[in-house]
């Protein structure tokens, strides 16, 4: 059996040939290295997210609260990629733009399942990858679960926090609403957190998960605009005013009433 080496373990050779431009252009390979990057870092989130959803759900919530730091901290290093990626100009991009076709960031499963995981369902996603059945298996199945919110509000319901039915036993495919009842649940927690510090805790990592996803679809969209102006996306999306309505879809809304309310 041949020892185990650092090239090996990590499957470099594999990996490193992955990153293989399409054209002659000189930032085609720095394009690919930040989004081949990117992907991996969301399959981490992935992996954290969902583990820190099933602790959530077991009433067991260090774990996930450590789980939720590192999804947040991974973030970060999302969002500073963008900076790289800015560093290319409007020629460099047109110069290869023509080899992307019709792909599209718009069309990464793993990012709608970070949207999804978090609470923002649209069933409609779907269709985008209607030629892919085992992604859309993988997105329909994901659709059909509590999110990592959802599990939140369910263990608020388990603490002796009067939520209703409508919050807590619901069609877990449908967008989320704002109730009151959740709001007023929240407002308790932040008026005696003495009392109520764990759910403290999780409701601020929560806000910390929302900030650092938030400043990363500003980064985008910056870096987008920075690069091509208002043209329109390769997948056919409006660019960036797409990206901007894309911005003013939270995910945990009574936990930014609440501050309001406090």
């Amino acid at each position: 059996m041949a020892p185990i080496t650092y090239r090996s373990y990590l499957r470099l050779p594999e990996l490193l040939d992955l990153l293989t431009p399409l054209s002659d252009a000189h930032d085609e390979l720095l394009f690919i290295a930040i989004h081949q990057a990117s992907e991996i870092w969301l399959k981490l989130c992935l992996h954290e997210l969902r583990g820190a959803r099933a602790m959530i759900a077991a009433d067991t919530l260090s774990p996930a609260f450590k789980m939720m730091s590192r999804v947040a901290r991974i973030q970060a290093q999302m969002i500073q990629s963008w900076e790289v990626l800015a560093t290319m100009t409007p020629a460099d991009y047109a110069a290869m733009r023509d080899r992307l076709g019709t792909s599209s960031g718009f069309q990464s499963d793993q990012y709608r399942l970070i949207e999804f995981l978090l609470g923002n369902k649209k069933a409609e996603a779907l269709a985008v990858h209607a030629d892919e059945p085992a992604v859309r298996a993988a997105l329909a199945a994901e659709l059909g679960r509590p999110s990592l919110y959802d599990e939140a509000l369910r263990l608020l319901a388990r603490r002796g926090f009067d939520l209703p039915a409508a919050v807590i036993d619901r069609n877990w495919s449908e967008p989320y609403a704002a109730h009151p009842a959740v709001t007023a649940a929240w407002a308790s927690v932040y008026a005696d957190t003495a009392r109520w510090w764990d759910l403290y805790e999780l409701a601020e990592k929560l806000v910390d998960l929302e900030y650092h996803v938030q400043l990363w679809r500003f980064g985008h969209l910056k870096t987008v605009e920075r690069v091509i102006g208002f043209k329109i996306g390769t997948g056919g999306t409006a660019g960036v005013s797409y990206l901007a309505k894309v911005l003013e879809q939270g995910f945990f809304p009574e936990l930014l009433q609440v501050r309001t309310a406090l």
